[in-house]
């Protein structure tokens, strides 16, 4: 986090124009618990980008902008007169009055994990050129540079005290200081106040260009851009695809996820493939193939000088699933399929994933007599599940988890259309998932059999993580009359309009809220709380019990997709959340961009849901 944010308002004085007040635009809130007063906020569109209109108490209007170029790192912001609902191209043709506007950019430089305090090694010193003001906050961080068509001022300052009322909320460390260098001056009248941040000048600016003609192209050609995706939440998936080096991945979730395995390949199926995004598809996945180490997939790139984290049991299945739709997708494209050499990349790493498995590799992860997929050590957290505090893992699972043996049995089934050598595991597998793991006093599928590695037992706890052996992966595990009948109780128990809940109300160890400091939130992040990217499976199955007809769609669009699709306007506008609460009237909580709530969403829309007639 390089520039926080800014303060912004209209000088005072004498100016009859604002009233003779200082009139501030933007609200700051301070700790204890003071808000700075601010302009009335007298609209607010999010379509194509933020866009405020502000009154102030004279009667002036400014409207404020404010967009991310893709692929440029820069955030570009306007302010401008605005007169009979539009902004004024020419204010000072019709009036004397000069309208004097200010904008104090505030700056710390830290990791997005943590705040900022007040220290003497801040360099508020500025270089300032052509236009251009550029600071150096510390040695390891990068240079952010400013191109405005205002004056710059230098006034350093400490900011201190700002109050992070999420982070309290959360019980984080909330309480923040920021840098001030120094102030940008305009004439509000005379010219629109555009300033941009950036931190490489040359992406932002061509060498002939000021402020205003960088802008105007920036704004030109980011609006052409995203005019050009059907829909918003289409647009939405293009912000979690991103260069990593030379290759591409997916961030699972902004502001504070990075590329994670699991979420990748999930994601994956609804960012790239039902959008037809096959040529990003395929550089993830070979991005990917050359990480398999002894089966395994890391759940994360490893950061410089960090090693990577290989513990979920899962991420490596779900890659195995991910490639063999983006094979059946880049043969039916219709253009150059994926190449002999793509195939056989993938493919090897899919075969070495399952080998891998099969033989037996890190935390106990092995192929039990019985065909099924064993799993799990004391202190780790291996599945999706996968809520840690400490030494508490909130829910181990280990043993023989539903959703891994769906997954398992899918990825010996694809991959013995390559080797029929996995045919045999396959079907024997097969034959027990349905032995082991059907509850028919409950009418369920148990959660985990042989939980603890203790052979004979099972965890028969209702949670949405059987949807799997109904829907959601390419091949089903269950039969017609025990998938009905998984489905009902799910829809019965577990759905919500946002997802489906992770744990049944009735149970003791429901929460219903997820509220509170680290160890509570993290207690109750699967004990009830609800997580959107499971309506992908979850309607998935619904719609196959039905028949897979027309009809069943379209009830599922209108019964399921459309109150998904309203969460839009909530949270992370344009943007599915990571989860809501349990109970009514779930409002969304954690990581509000969130890619495989997105990438479902998508796949429901665009893959699940289409009738013969879309």
């Amino acid at each position: 986090v390089l520039v926080d944010g800014v303060d912004a308002w209209v000088e005072g004085g004498e100016q009859p124009a604002v009233g003779g007040e200082r009139a501030y635009l933007t609200r700051q809130h301070y700790a204890p618990d003071l808000v700075t007063e601010g302009a009335e906020i007298e609209s607010f569109e999010y379509n194509p980008w933020p866009r405020w209109t502000y009154r102030l108490r004279s009667g002036v209007r400014i409207e404020h902008e404010l967009f991310v170029p893709r692929g440029v790192p820069a955030v570009a912001l306007r302010w401008q007169l605005v007169t009979d609902g539009r902004p004024d191209p020419r204010p000072a043709g019709r009036s004397g009055n000069t309208v004097p506007f200010r904008v104090r950019p505030f700056l710390s430089g830290r990791d997005f994990h943590a705040l900022h305090h007040e220290n003497s090694a801040f360099r508020f010193a500025a270089a300032a050129a052509g236009g251009w003001v550029t600071w150096h906050p510390y040695p390891d961080v990068p240079t952010v540079s400013a191109i405005s068509n205002g004056e710059y001022a230098p006034d350093p300052v400490w900011y201190r005290g700002f109050l992070c009322a999420e982070e309290r909320d959360r019980g984080l460390d909330h309480v923040e200081d920021l840098a001030a260098p120094g102030v940008f001056a305009w004439d509000l009248a005379r010219q629109d106040a555009v300033l941009l941040f950036t931190t490489d000048p040359v992406a932002v600016a061509r060498p002939d260009e000021d402020a205003s003609a960088a802008f105007a192209r920036l704004r030109s050609a980011e609006r052409q851009r995203r005019a050009r995706f059907a829909m918003p939440l289409h647009r939405a998936a293009d912000a979690y695809l991103v260069r990593r080096g030379e290759g591409r991945t997916i961030i699972a979730g902004y502001p504070w996820f990075g590329d994670w395995g699991r979420d990748t390949f999930i994601a994956l199926r609804g960012l790239c493939l039902a959008t037809g995004r096959l040529a990003e598809a395929r550089d993830i996945l070979l991005e990917w193939a050359g990480q398999v180490s002894a089966g395994m997939l890391p759940n994360r790139f490893a950061d410089a000088g960090d090693a990577p984290e290989f513990n979920a049991v899962d991420a490596s299945l779900w890659y195995v699933v991910a490639v063999h739709e983006y094979l059946q997708a880049a043969g039916r494209s219709g253009g150059r399929p994926a190449s002999r050499s793509d195939c056989i990349r993938l493919q090897a790493a899919c075969k070495a994933i399952v080998a891998g498995y099969a033989n037996g590799t890190r935390y106990r992860i092995h192929l039990d007599g019985d065909g099924l997929l064993a799993a799990g050590e004391p202190g780790v957290q291996l599945t999706w599940m996968d809520a840690k505090v400490g030494d508490w893992v909130v829910t181990p699972r280990v043993g023989k988890p539903v959703e891994v043996q769906a997954l398992w049995l899918n990825a010996l089934r694809i991959v013995s259309a390559w080797d029929p050598a996995w045919r045999e595991p396959y079907e024997r597998g097969h034959r027990t998932f349905g032995e082991r793991f059907w509850n028919p006093e409950w009418g369920w599928l148990n959660d985990v059999v042989d939980p603890d590695h203790q052979p004979g037992a099972f965890d028969a706890t209702l949670r949405p993580n059987q949807i799997l052996a109904a829907g959601g992966l390419p091949y089903p595990v269950l039969d017609l009359e025990r998938a009905r009948r998984v489905v009902d109780v799910v829809e019965t128990n577990l759905w919500t309009p946002v997802g489906l809940r992770s744990l049944a109300p009735a149970d003791p160890r429901y929460v219903g809220r997820y509220l509170g400091g680290v160890r509570q939130r993290d207690g109750s992040y699967h004990q009830g709380t609800v997580w959107p990217w499971l309506l992908g499976p979850f309607v998935e199955a619904w719609v196959r019990v039905r028949g897979d007809t027309a009809g069943a769609r379209r009830a599922a669009r209108e019964r399921f997709l459309g109150p998904l699709l309203r969460h839009l306007d909530e949270a992370g506008l344009g943007h599915v959340s990571e989860i809501a609460n349990a109970a009514p009237p779930h409002p969304p909580r954690g990581c509000p961009f969130q890619a495989w709530s997105v990438g479902e969403a998508i796949r429901l829309d665009l893959v699940v849901l289409r009738t013969g007639d879309d």
